[in-house]
């Protein structure tokens, strides 16, 4: 049931990045031979209007066909002879989608979080209270300096924005230090060498978060926090990849994606800890394949939207053979990386890693 869920979360991820697409370009003008939903063999298939539309049987993808995207034509509502507006706000238009569907998801996740809304503001450090009224605190951040209503700025130059950053680097350090910058009392404090520890048990986690009371305005700004902390997660994972500094297990194709997305459901507690854990996975998923598709890569849309800004500089476009051609071995080179990236997938789950 989880692997089902999970294709199909994929599939709406894909389909919304492709009716970004579709809808931009209806309303722009240019003429969209078919909008498919899924690839592979059709299930169903049907013609309104110019468009035709398809559902197809493998729900991992999607595809908006426009009127002579790579070559050139006499069609005046053809792609390429769209006002070079027009085509780069189409193809911003699919990862555009994507940021929306993940900002959507978030605010759920947000609205179903028990309390209210995280800051990244210090409510409190663990500890006991003695007979003098003295407290003694098992948190050794607060021996290192950290205090009481102490927002949150950055940790070892990673900006917080949300709590979702310091779980991720407290989740991924490697470290038992860290330089942390607070406002306290609306003041930039730099604080060395903080250790984040509670004695008892070890736990990194040794202070308590201010949580605000939930109303449409609050349930934005953490919504907006959190977005802004999945694509700086995001940006990261990727610089860490293009420098190499990234392990190559640790990336994944598809099929590490819907398992991962797989075992978040099934190993939750209830189902609303399932919906909570798949709003988390389908938003940070989202978000990816928003950012990913923008970078300036032939055969991706922020490949394509390269050449709309050299046809704005040059006041020409390219030729298309020649956009056509590097296009061409981007997505080779791409099907290369996911093909790679698909066999770590299926070896991890042969092996358990």
């Amino acid at each position: 049931m989880g692997i089902i869920i999970a294709l199909l979360i994929f599939g709406l991820i894909v389909t919304v990045h492709e009716f970004g697409h579709f809808i931009v370009a209806k309303l722009s003008g240019i003429k969209v031979l078919e909008f498919s939903i899924g690839m592979g063999p059709k299930i169903v298939q049907r013609k309104w209007g110019e468009t035709m539309y398809s559902l197809r049987w493998i729900p991992m993808g999607g595809y908006c066909a426009m009127e002579d995207e790579d070559k050139e034509s006499d069609d005046p509502r053809g792609f390429r002879n769209a006002k070079l507006w027009k085509r780069a706000l189409v193809l911003f238009a699919g990862p555009f989608m994507n940021f929306v569907l993940g900002f959507l998801l978030l605010i759920g996740m947000v609205c179903m979080a028990e309390g209210g809304v995280a800051s990244t503001k210090v409510a409190g450090f663990y500890g006991k209270t003695e007979d003098n009224g003295e407290i003694t605190y098992y948190s050794k951040s607060y021996e290192s300096g950290l205090r009481h209503g102490d927002r949150f700025v950055e940790v070892d130059d990673i900006h917080i924005f949300s709590y979702l950053d310091l779980s991720y680097i407290f989740s991924t350090t490697k470290t038992h230090t860290h330089d942390v910058t607070v406002i306290r009392d609306g003041k930039k404090i730099e604080l060395e060498d903080v250790e984040f520890r509670d004695i008892r048990d070890n736990d990194m986690v040794d202070f308590g978060l201010v949580y605000r009371d939930k109303n449409p305005l609050t349930v934005l700004k953490g919504s907006s926090e959190l977005f802004m902390s999945m694509g700086h997660m995001v940006g990261m994972s990727l610089k860490q990849l293009a420098t190499g500094k990234a392990d190559k297990e640790e990336v994944s194709g598809p099929v590490g994606v819907v398992s991962t997305i797989s075992e978040a459901t099934e190993k939750s507690e209830d189902k609303k800890d399932a919906l909570f854990q798949l709003f988390y996975m389908s938003a940070l998923i989202s978000i990816n394949v928003g950012i990913f598709n923008l970078l300036p890569i032939p055969g991706l849309d922020g490949g394509r939207l390269l050449f709309c800004l050299i046809e704005l500089i040059r006041r020409k476009p390219v030729k298309p053979e020649h956009e056509g051609y590097v296009h061409l071995a981007g997505i080779a080179l791409l099907i290369g990386l996911m093909l790679l990236v698909t066999y770590n997938d299926i070896v991890r789950l042969i092996t358990g890693g």
